[in-house]
């Protein structure tokens, strides 16, 4: 207590101060150690989902830590994959959106018909949104339903519609196919629904397909259609162009253009065509008719022959006239050979091509010091040749094909390669040991710097008082043997000088101070403050 009262008000404060400051950064250090790593359980979550599973962690008796505003949820990295087993058992997270699982919390009683049709059609919605982020491409999706109701003594009815509004993984686009596949998905769970009446648009405002405007007309839809399929031809030509030059130019070195033009006309022609050379008896008829005709002249005039005696038998008999007709009719039908042809042309057809191709030069040297160097005419001409035979190339049609060579310019890496993780630690684990190893280092100051020095002066104030107080005791021990020494001795024996010399208790009293005063300044010398402490000590007490 006295070495503490030596010390002061002001140092007291600061020896607190210093230990205070002392075990509270031992207890963060012991937290730090004993707290188990973080991992990412859910991402890019909507608040609702996050809610929902931050409840049920409160329930297991979870630790957890939101950030980035509620949108994501870390665990223990020891338990991430038994967590999102759990949670998906109870259908957490529902991805923002609410199916038929609406209707388990909702109370019949007081629900009128127009609730009733609102969260029918808000699980519906819920469920369609579910079923197509099955689909691996889809990260996210939002669907909205337009289903109209005939209303009593009108004969219009409307058909429904439906909005789709996808949000696809990293870089991953929909083909044409998925685009499709996801359109009859909606129209065959929405009853009066026609694919051609659902609209889809990505994240980032891009119509994918495009629903039926009934009051444009065919003509629209057809317009639509066929630059859809104008894009896709001059897309997939372009990709096999890059694709097959890059192999031996180098990637990114090798930049396509197309330029497609289809005829938008739909031809259907009719053709018959006979031909003379090509006839076949198909029928023959014979007709023949033959006619005896026999004409009687009436009885023989009176002559002077027909009077005598032998021509009167023969005038009573008379004369007669003979015709015989033979008639004969031929018939043959013949089949004509015919042919009749139909031709539809479809619109779609190409009537023309451009194709222009841009490839770099090469480079000699390391970079940044390389040297630019442009490709030779043959090669250019052989580069020309191969999207010649890629493309179709057809000179009738006015086919163009067109390669350049240009130095392409030098684009900045705006992300340096992951590292590889060395003896299985990633980067978390190499942040965490550097903190580990900043905490020890600041401990170790601590310790040398502020704990030692202050055990140290703590440690040489009292050995500095117990050295004064040995010497007060020496002192003292050695005047009493002194005075003890002259009383004993006999005084016949001892010569007057040396006598009068042990007796002067003066000069035994000096010599035996000089020799502590002189120990007591050494002290002084070497622990100024320690004596200055002391010599306080005193006159407190005094």
């Amino acid at each position: 207590m006295e070495m503490l009262r030596g010390m002061g008000t002001n140092r007291l404060v600061a020896m607190g101060v210093v230990a205070a400051g002392l075990i509270g950064i031992f207890l963060y250090l012991a937290t730090q150690v004993g707290q188990p790593t973080m991992a990412l359980l859910y991402g890019s979550l909507d608040l609702r989902d996050a809610g929902e599973i931050t409840k049920r962690l409160d329930t297991m008796g979870v630790k957890y830590e939101l950030r980035s505003d509620g949108t994501q949820v870390y665990v223990p990295d020891d338990r991430v994959l038994q967590l999102r087993v759990a949670l998906a058992q109870e259908g957490v997270p529902a991805g923002g959106s609410i199916g038929y699982e609406i209707f388990d919390t909702t109370s019949a009683l007081g629900t009128t018909s127009f609730i009733q049709d609102v969260n029918l059609q808000r699980a519906l919605e819920g469920e369609l949104a579910r079923t197509i982020r099955a689909i691996d491409s889809v990260n996210q999706a939002r669907v909205h339903l337009v289903l109209p109701k005939r209303e009593l003594f009108s004969r219009d009815t409307r058909k429904a519609s439906a909005s789709i509004v996808i949000q696809t993984r990293g870089s991953r686009r929909l083909d044409s196919g998925q685009i499709a596949a996801i359109q009859n998905l909606v129209a065959a769970a929405v009853p009066d629904l026609s694919p051609t009446h659902i609209s889809i648009v990505d994240d980032k405002g891009n119509l994918l397909a495009r629903g039926t405007d009934e009051a444009a007309g065919p003509g629209a839809l057809a317009a639509t259609r066929m630059e859809e399929v104008r894009t896709a031809f001059e897309t997939r030509l372009k990709g096999s162009i890059e694709q097959m030059l890059e192999r031996s130019l180098g990637a990114g070195k090798v930049w396509a253009e197309i330029s497609a033009e289809l005829d938008r006309n739909s031809v259907t022609t009719h053709e018959e065509i006979f031909n003379p050379d090509g006839q076949v008896v198909r029928s023959t008829q014979t007709i023949g008719d033959t006619n005896n005709t026999r004409d009687n002249t009436g009885p023989t005039p009176v002559t002077v022959a027909t009077n005598l005696p032998e021509a009167a038998a023969a005038g009573q008999v008379g004369a007669a006239n003979t015709t015989a007709a033979v008639h004969n009719e031929e018939t043959v039908n013949y089949e004509i050979t015919k042919k009749m042809t139909q031709t539809v042309t479809e619109a779609g057809a190409l009537t023309r091509l451009s194709v222009a191709v841009l490839v770099d030069g090469t480079y000699t040297g390391a970079a940044p010091n390389e040297t630019y160097q442009p490709r030779s005419q043959a090669d250019l001409d052989q580069i020309a040749a191969l999207v010649r035979s890629a493309v179709g190339y057809d000179q009738k049609r006015g086919d163009q094909v067109s390669v350049q060579n240009m130095q392409f310019a030098r684009t900045v890496e705006l992300f340096t390669p992951t590292p590889t993780a060395f003896l299985g630690l990633g980067k978390d684990d190499y942040f965490r040991v550097g903190e580990l190893f900043i905490f020890a280092i600041v401990a170790l100051l601590v310790v040398l710097l502020v704990l030692k020095p202050l055990v140290t002066r703590a440690l040489s104030i009292a050995q500095a008082q117990a050295q004064a107080a040995a010497a007060e005791q020496a002192a003292e021990a050695g005047l009493i043997a002194a005075q003890q020494a002259a009383l004993s001795a006999p005084e016949e024996s001892v010569p007057v000088s040396e006598m009068e010399q042990m007796i002067d208790m003066a000069q035994v009293e000096g010599r035996v101070r000089s020799s502590s005063l002189k120990k007591i300044g050494e002290l002084v010398d070497k622990h100024p403050e320690e004596a200055l402490a002391i010599l306080r000590n005193w006159l407190y007490q005094g």
